[in-house]
């Protein structure tokens, strides 16, 4: 859904202005850079209003980091719509990225996805009824070793398979934290046992 669109359709709020405890994180940030180059904060001021705003960026979002970096939106849209960690319109409490490039692939992330549609009951870019859930089809996770690999919200969940990633969305529809990382035997990315091959 574009911006445009959301817009069109009333989905944007009127306003947005961030938390103060954000206002100091932000203060902070900017702080990070020489004088006069507030716009190099621009990725996590971006991150901050965008978990403040229930996991996206509306229009009036993006106008406030605007002008506190100093920056014509137009700069501020081109990131947003350049990088894939950025939602413009609502997401589920839960967005499940499901990475499908090449070695997720070959290690069936083709699979992972067919148990989260079936799960879910939805495809890549919809969202649940119940705003719980999202699934997106995304590029390169960079947990190739550990593939296939789903990003749930800021966690990694590797070396899937079609049930442990049905048991994973189980638990977070009972509101349930899933213990992140590999979900087979083996410590991180260490090499799979014979057995496990």
């Amino acid at each position: 859904m574009t911006l445009r669109r959301l817009a069109e359709e009333n989905l944007q709020p009127k306003a947005f202005e961030f938390s103060a405890s954000n206002l100091t994180i932000i203060e902070s940030l900017i702080n990070k850079y020489p004088m006069g180059k507030k716009a190099s904060a621009i990725l996590p001021v971006l991150d901050l209003a965008q978990r403040q705003n229930d996991n996206w960026l509306s229009l009036a979002a993006i106008k406030v980091v605007s002008e506190i970096l100093e920056m014509p939106m137009v700069k501020i849209l081109e990131v947003v719509t350049f990088y894939t960690m950025y939602n413009l319109s609502p997401v589920g409490k839960h967005v499940l990225q499901v990475c499908t490039t090449t070695p997720c692939w070959l290690r069936g992330s083709d699979q992972i996805y067919k148990s989260c549609k079936e799960k879910l009951g939805i495809n890549f870019g919809e969202t649940t009824k119940d705003r719980e859930f999202t699934l997106v089809e995304v590029e390169c996770l960079g947990a190739c070793a550990n593939a296939p690999v789903v990003q749930i919200n800021d966690d990694y969940y590797e070396d899937l398979d079609k049930e442990s990633i049905k048991k994973i969305i189980e638990k977070l529809k009972k509101n349930l934290k899933p213990t992140h990382g590999p979900q087979s035997k083996r410590v991180g990315s260490e090499p799979l046992s014979e057995k496990e091959l």
